[in-house]
């Protein structure tokens, strides 16, 4: 360990026993990484790969640093990389949450966006596009969580230890996810000669293949998924599968539902890929006969995702909530206003306000509003051009004096070809009934309810 005095707070992370989910004649505990000084479980690889490259002579002073990375492995390798002087890039696929990213560039890493959807020998694929950046910025350390042996070290000879003193000596399963696989390989490595009996399960995402790999030694083509930070395309080389007793493929609905559990039940704040763990640790404890004492890991914080798995209007795009269904237009709304998450201006506030709401939203129109729920306009990024037109002050003026008053309105039992009318004019729909405003339709809307229903 590094005697830095934040770097040497890696590690030691508390371990808690779940008390208010059903964990059939079990007890499951839950290991808290997101306590690390950088928030999750990676921070303990990232200082571990660094420390291991600079006695190697492979990472020179003032030295930059290239990885491939879901998020918190950079988070981590950032956080050292600050401490110790290192510049550092980072290749990330365009799945991982915007809060993730925002840390990064806040960090001073270069972060380079890429595509989730190429699969391992396509250029775009996030190692591949990592591996070709260190090769072409002069004295980079490609550092490669994927095949570097610091990686399962840390876990080996860390996280393993800590959990065998913390439990007094007493595990019988350890549920894990894989990404790069060094804390599966490590914990393993650490147990077979600790406790030798001690199972491992496999919590892996629907659409990964380590699970088929793990059962049948065979896998096919992967498929997609949501969860941040594990499940693969492809069999990590540093894996050591040989401890795994049992694998369990747990859907996005179920891992980002169980995230929320988390919070709702247990007041632990946790990430999409905790709740995969955790959802995987609860089938295999109700499945046992006799009593067991399990651990599995809060890999990281819910703080960053925000955006994505305790974001109604995130949860209701990607289909994973459906809000009751009524048969008709209302069932296209995403931001019900009824529910509070329509975003609106009154008519009395300023076009400064308004566009600053726009902004903060990521919007471009807002949909006035007078009192509880009447609709007396809509404001959008063309009106704001027409009235300041160069003229800084008459952001000062109300709404009311730029607003469109010409309202494209449906009513909850018209038909989907008004809405068509409605978009082929480039206008958003607005929703009202018996005069009350329930929420806008847009296009992406109408999209995004057609594309799951292919389901």
């Amino acid at each position: 360990m590094s005697f830095d005095p934040l770097l040497g707070l890696i590690g030691q992370t508390p371990l808690v026993k779940l008390s208010r989910l059903d964990t059939g004649p079990c007890e499951l505990f839950v290991k808290l990484e997101n306590q690390n000084p950088g928030g999750s479980i990676k921070d303990r690889i990232a200082l571990t790969m660094i420390e291991a490259a600079e006695r190697e002579g492979k990472l020179k002073p003032g030295g930059t640093i290239v990885e491939a990375t879901a998020g918190n492995t950079g988070l981590g390798l950032a956080q050292v990389a600050v401490r110790k002087g290192y510049k550092l890039k980072l290749v990330v696929p365009d799945k991982m949450s915007l809060e993730k990213i925002l840390n990064l560039k806040a960090l001073g890493v270069e972060v380079l966006i890429t595509r989730s959807d190429v699969g391992k020998g396509h250029p775009l694929y996030y190692q591949d596009y990592a591996l070709r950046v260190a090769q072409e910025t002069p004295g980079a350390f490609y550092i490669d969580q994927f095949n570097n042996p610091a990686n399962p070290a840390a876990h080996e000879h860390g996280t393993g230890p800590e959990i065998w003193q913390q439990m007094g000596h007493d595990v019988d399963a350890v549920v894990v996810g894989v990404g790069s696989s060094g804390t599966l390989t490590g914990l393993s490595r650490f147990f077979r000669r600790a406790a030798p009996n001690v199972e491992f399960v496999l919590a892996d995402p629907a659409g990964s293949v380590l699970a088929d790999y793990v059962e049948t030694g065979k896998f096919g083509q992967a498929g997609s998924w949501r969860v941040e930070g594990i499940g693969e395309d492809f069999i990590p080389p540093l894996a050591d599968f040989d401890s795994v007793r049992h694998a369990y493929r747990i859907p996005d609905e179920e891992s980002i539902g169980m995230a929320r559990q988390l919070l709702d039940e247990e007041g632990i704040l946790a990430g999409s890929s905790s709740g995969c763990l955790v959802a995987a640790a609860l089938r295999y404890c109700r499945a046992q006969t006799t009593p067991k004492r399990v651990v599995t890991f809060i890999c990281d914080s819910g703080n960053k995702y925000l955006s994505k798995q305790f974001n109604e209007g995130w949860l209701i795009d990607q289909g994973l909530l459906q809000l009751p269904q009524r048969g008709n237009l209302t069932d296209l709304i995403t931001r019900r206003h009824d529910k509070g998450a329509t975003i609106t201006v009154r008519p009395d506030e300023s076009l400064a306000d308004a566009y600053a709401r726009m902004r903060r939203h990521d919007i471009s129109s807002l949909p006035v509003v007078e009192g509880e729920a009447t609709v007396v306009g809509l404001i959008d990024e063309w009106d704001l051009l027409l009235a300041v037109h160069d003229e800084p002050e008459n952001f000062r003026q109300p709404v009311s004096n730029a607003m469109s008053h010409e309202l494209e309105t449906v009513a909850p039992d018209d038909d989907a070809e008004k809405l068509l009318a409605i978009f082929k004019a480039g206008r958003v729909a607005i929703v009202v009934e018996g005069g009350r405003f329930l929420g806008l339709i847009t296009q992406s809307d109408l999209i995004n309810h057609w594309r799951h229903r292919l389901r």
